[in-house]
């Protein structure tokens, strides 16, 4: 009798081989596979790549000061007094001017309608000062030029012109009452920045009647640790009343809610979809079975165990599902990694970003569809291994 590896090899390679005499019902498994694949990681590739693009925005050498209990800028404002305050605290650089690098900013909310389907969407709308460009790195203007201070102008992200219509250089839009002339376009080195319009803070104030006041401070540190000294600061000083975090923290936190939303959309519809891709699976397993019934029994007679069966039919419903999981992933990164998109970000306002497929998110889709397959193969691999000789020679 021959050793049971080389029965289980024999039996699998026939199985493999017998594949295209079965094209059409394994084709059929292997399409459904490659689409539950394909549903899961469009949806974690989405995630992956807003999550990767707001916690990849800002460094651990910069402060962001928002009013204490505030969930974000849009619902922060901070005095004159309290950002005159804010820059005397210790362990804030100074620029070359030999003046604290912290950067009153005002962010308002404006309207644009997507490229794509014509709808509405917020957008951020940030009023910067002289020292805005010290607290911030990878800043270029890619066309154009920057804007005049006290001039209605605008530089735009260029994540937000892909994104957005009316936005192009040389371009006018009307924002708050206000005609605002295109006359730059930036390159923030794909963080969450390509995705707002900045202008004069001074102008935005008295556009939108805000006065003086500001509602974020940001402030470039001598050193990562100096952090602690500018929280310590703002927690003796009672005029103050902020909470300090550092820049990739703050943009990090804002990443939790819409990231696990998008997560946890995609695992669910992918495993309700499943179901589908598993019945297809079993039932051309059952009919792989049925088909071979006669060569099964004739295996079985010659000496050949029942586990050779088992571990064949099971090898082939692997094959086909990791085929299929192959399949969706390649189809995915294809169609969609590297693509920009829009979703909402913590601010209520919309975040252009690129969609990421990483190798660890085609493991899970992969890992996905091994299962399927596993369980698509079992029963009828046990049904294999079962089968009475005779009641096989009948069939």
């Amino acid at each position: 009798m021959a050793n049971p590896m080389t029965q289980i090899a024999a039996v699998t390679s026939m199985n493999l081989r017998s594949l295209p005499q079965r094209f059409w019902t394994s084709a059929a498994t292997v399409v459904a596979v490659a689409l539950v694949t394909a549903v899961l990681l469009g949806f974690l590739a989405l995630a992956n790549g807003f999550q990767a693009t707001l916690s990849g925005t800002g460094t651990d050498d910069v402060a962001i000061a928002v009013r204490e209990g505030s969930s974000g800028e849009l619902n922060s404002v901070l005095s004159r007094e309290q950002l005159q305050l804010i820059a005397e605290a210790p362990g804030i650089a100074r620029g070359a001017d030999g003046q604290p690098s912290v950067s009153g900013e005002l962010y308002v909310v404006v309207d644009g309608k997507r490229r794509s389907t014509g709808k509405k969407g917020n957008l951020p709308f940030r009023g910067i000062g002289p020292k805005a460009l010290e607290t911030r790195q990878n800043i270029t203007i890619t066309a154009g030029r920057m804007f005049t201070p006290g001039l209605a102008e605008i530089v735009v992200g260029k994540g937000l012109v892909q994104q957005f219509e009316g936005f192009d250089l040389g371009a006018t839009v009307h924002l708050g009452k206000t005609d605002w002339k295109i006359v730059g376009v930036f390159d923030a080195g794909g963080s969450a920045f390509e995705s707002e319009l900045w202008a004069d803070i001074a102008l935005l104030q008295s556009v939108y009647n805000r006065g003086s006041s500001v509602q974020t401070v940001r402030m470039k540190l001598t050193s990562p640790d100096a952090l602690k000294q500018v929280q310590a600061y703002s927690r003796k000083e009672t005029r103050l009343k902020l909470d300090v975090d550092s820049e990739r923290a703050f943009y990090a936190s804002q990443t939790g809610g819409i990231s696990d939303l998008i997560f946890y959309l995609g695992w669910p519809l992918a495993i309700a979809m499943s179901f589908g891709a598993l019945a297809g699976a079993l039932n051309t397993m059952y009919a792989s079975v049925d088909s071979r019934m006669r060569e099964i029994a004739t295996l079985r007679a010659i000496g050949f165990g029942g586990l050779p069966a088992f571990c064949g039919t099971m090898a082939e419903a692997l094959v086909l599902a990791g085929l299929g999981g192959l399949v969706g992933a390649v189809a995915v990164y294809l169609a969609f990694d590297g693509l920009s998109a829009a979703t909402l970000g913590g601010g209520f306002t919309q975040v252009v970003f690129a969609i990421k497929l990483s190798p660890a998110l085609v493991l899970q889709g992969v890992i996905l569809a091994l299962v399927i397959g596993f369980i698509g193969g079992f029963f009828p691999a046990l049904r294999a291994a079962r089968a009475p000789l005779l009641a096989a020679f009948r069939a």
